[in-house]
């Protein structure tokens, strides 16, 4: 009948003890073992108690938390009733291998004949700590291997948890990454620029999400949300409003018929009915002159023509946050933007951040206007213009801003294009707050 396994702690016993040591003997004839209590103790320096157990089975029933190494006589006779095979060469660690599967988190000592070190050694790379030979065994040679051999252990098992964590924060990594999004601007003339960070730490994914899409009629659909908090559900969820806005965007709908539907996917897909998300889109006409506005609880955009300040977009038609109203409307109004501008679109997290002295107040949305107009006079544009807004935000909040932050720039200039500008190539997504180009033209803001 197989041994059954015992429950292990979550730490091994090396790591609670404090100085007391225990340890469980397992051979067939105790009495073999010369070594005494006392004789160990006064070796080792503090109180060790030792356990003896003839076999695996009653090994298994020893096997407690407290138990800090286990001294293994690799002789031991293993028989069915102790549920592992016993005979032939290669089975002569069995019983090695089967308290290793009992006992994954205790230090092992193995015991072994005076001319069988080739087996001891083996018995180390199977997964021992350590091997002792009977003819060497004395109090302070054991009290000695007693404390390596836990201490490796420690050392093992420290050094695999920090591996998987590695593998662990690789893999959510390159999962995060690949739901960033991929802007499709093929065509489109305008150029686009991105900066994201989300607030919650050794993440790439937060609450706040954009997308930018170029329907088969012209139009350029850019979109930018944040859903309330900051940890992995919320953005979860904002994965998936951005993936449903995509598809419905692209199966034709906008205004207040696209913004009903991605509430009802709110509303099936969050976790309580406390959670709302605000978002603004933004639909630019073909000809790149005016554009459909709606908002849903969420800040204005910004804009700014060629040789005039920047300045922020009406924002009194505005509906309420998604997941707020079960029957909400979501006006959309129509928008002049001219020639030549720059249109951006940002999350509160780049507003909400503090400033003055103790960091009293917040920046708000006339703060950062006044910001981005001191940087339009210093002569910065696209990629430079998103760097130097985000540097600034941060620097007057004393540091790390706590909250999502997503930022998103579109542009047209029909003077570059027809100086040979082109149009912008397919764009990469910006992952983090790092300069990342995203097309070869820079709007003129």
């Amino acid at each position: 009948m197989p041994v059954p396994v015992p429950q292990q702690r979550s730490v091994p016993a090396a790591e609670t003890s404090h100085g007391d040591l225990t340890l469980l003997v397992i051979e067939d004839d105790p009495a073999g073992t010369t070594i005494t209590v006392p004789e160990l103790s006064a070796a080792a320096g503090t109180r060790v108690r030792i356990r003896t157990a003839r076999n695996l089975t009653e090994a298994a029933r020893l096997l407690t938390d407290d138990v800090d190494c286990i001294l293994l006589d690799l002789g031991l006779p293993v028989t069915g009733s102790d549920g592992v095979p016993g005979a032939g060469r290669a089975d002569e660690l069995a019983a090695l291998t089967h308290v290793l599967r009992i006992a994954p988190l205790h230090a092992v000592l193995a015991l072994t004949a005076e001319d069988d070190t080739e087996l001891a050694a083996e018995a180390v790379r199977v997964g021992a700590q350590d091997y002792l030979c009977r003819g060497e065994l004395d109090a302070r040679v054991l009290s000695r291997a007693i404390r390596y051999a836990v201490e490796r252990k420690r050392a093992d098992m420290a050094q695999h948890q920090l591996t998987e964590s590695r593998l662990r924060a690789q893999e959510n990594a390159r999962l995060e990454r690949g739901l960033l999004p991929t802007p499709l601007l093929d065509g489109s003339g305008l150029s686009f620029a991105a900066r994201y960070r989300p607030g919650r730490s050794r993440a790439l994914l937060g609450g706040d999400f954009y997308d930018v899409v170029r329907t088969p009629d012209g139009t350029v659909h850019a979109m930018i949300g944040d859903v309330c908090g900051h940890g992995p559900d919320e953005a979860a969820l904002g994965v998936e409003l951005r993936i449903a806005w995509r598809a419905l965007t692209l199966a034709g709908l906008c205004g207040d018929e696209l913004l009903s539907t991605l509430q009802q996917v709110l509303e099936h897909e969050r976790q309580s009915e406390e959670i709302f998300a605000t978002l603004c889109t933004v639909d630019i006409a073909p000809d790149g002159r005016r554009a459909g506005l709606c908002l849903a609880g969420h800040p204005a955009p910004l804009l700014a023509r060629h040789g005039r300040p920047a300045r922020l977009l009406p924002y009194e038609d505005g509906g309420p946050a998604l997941g707020l109203l079960p029957r909400a409307r979501w006006p959309r109004r129509q928008v002049e933007l001219g020639g030549a501008w720059s249109l951006m679109m940002y999350t509160d997290g780049l507003i909400e951040g503090r400033v003055g002295t103790g960091g009293s107040e917040r920046l708000g949305q006339d703060g950062m206007v006044a910001m981005v107009n001191g940087r339009l006079d210093q002569g910065l544009a696209g990629e430079e213009l998103l760097e130097a807004a985000v540097a600034e935000v941060r620097k007057l909040n004393g540091g790390e801003l706590t909250d999502d932050v997503a930022v998103l720039l579109l542009g047209r200039d029909p003077e570059r294009t027809r100086r040979g500008g082109g149009s912008a190539p397919r764009s990469r997504p910006a992952s983090s707050l790092v300069a990342r180009p995203l097309g070869v033209q820079r709007p003129p803001l």
